[in-house]
């Protein structure tokens, strides 16, 4: 009997260490950081420090900023990753293979080199200004310390990412289903809408919830790249921590917190909800 109970819990207890480390390190200081963010600074406790968020002009165009930015950085690079999975897994040709040896080359590149890099060449002085100006022209691709240039870097991090998520669900979709359906007529954009999308559109939700989560945070390159006015949440969360307003920190930690979570339970939402071919299935 004794043993037979600690078989119950020894799965309890093989997982108890990481459940502890995972308390330590994230459950305890998010409790910290949602009771410090309704300490106000002068009134006691209360929704002041997430009011001025809302309220600021300044801060809710902030915001605005950094939920358009990551929105299309999500919109942009999952469309992409995903034309680039189709090729990838149905195409035999030479280049796709190349491709799918290199295309997950950018991942092993440190984010500040990335950045850095990619600034040397974007910018109104950078390589390729200089490239034209031996032909006499002055291109000056306008796309630092603004949207776009954020945009661009993301895309540059998320798209072999998503690929990567992509490609893997592709690779589920047997041959035989692709050609059952060409032999029976069906054209390329109905096999997509039809056949590919279904049966993938949960690892997209999954890729699309990762990139923005991966984006609504980010800091590396809005720091390097963006301008003073607006600026994406992670720079303003800096500064008000340097400027020692601790508590508006916090709560600003709580509402990209929130966004995240609003992302995760898109996710989980779509993750529990059974496709209609699966239904048949189980009856």
């Amino acid at each position: 009997m004794k043993e037979t109970r600690f078989h119950k819990i020894l799965p309890y207890l093989l997982i108890l260490p990481s459940f502890l480390i995972m308390a330590l390190v994230i459950i305890y200081p998010v409790i910290l950081s949602v009771i410090s963010s309704f300490q106000q600074e002068e009134d006691g406790i209360g929704l002041g420090n997430y009011a001025y968020f809302f309220a600021d002009a300044v801060q809710r165009n902030n915001m605005i900023y950094t939920l358009k930015i990551v929105i299309w950085t999500v919109v942009l690079a999952i469309g992409i990753s995903y034309l680039l999975a189709i090729y990838l897994r149905f195409s035999k040709s030479r280049v796709a293979r190349w491709i799918s040896h290199l295309y997950l080359l950018p991942r092993f590149i440190p984010g500040l080199v990335a950045v850095n890099g990619m600034i040397t060449i974007i910018r109104d002085s950078g390589l390729i200004n200089r490239f034209f100006q031996l032909f006499g022209l002055n291109v000056q691709l306008g796309l630092m310390y603004n949207a776009k240039g954020i945009i661009l870097m993301n895309l540059w991090f998320n798209i072999p990412f998503a690929t990567m998520l992509l490609v893997s669900a592709m690779g589920k979709i047997h041959d035989s289903i692709i050609e059952a359906a060409k032999d029976v007529g069906a054209s390329p954009m109905r096999i997509l809408w039809k056949m590919i999308l279904p049966l993938t559109y949960r690892d997209l939700f999954i890729a699309a919830t990762f990139v923005f989560m991966s984006n609504i945070s980010s800091f590396t390159t809005p720091y390097l790249m963006d301008g003073t006015n607006p600026q994406m949440m992670g720079i303003v969360l800096y500064n008000q921590y340097t400027n020692m307003h601790y508590a508006r920190s916090a709560a600003l930690s709580v509402i990209m917190f929130l966004f995240s979570a609003l992302s995760a339970g898109v996710y989980v939402y779509t993750n529990m909800k059974q496709a209609g071919w699966e239904k048949g299935q189980d009856d």
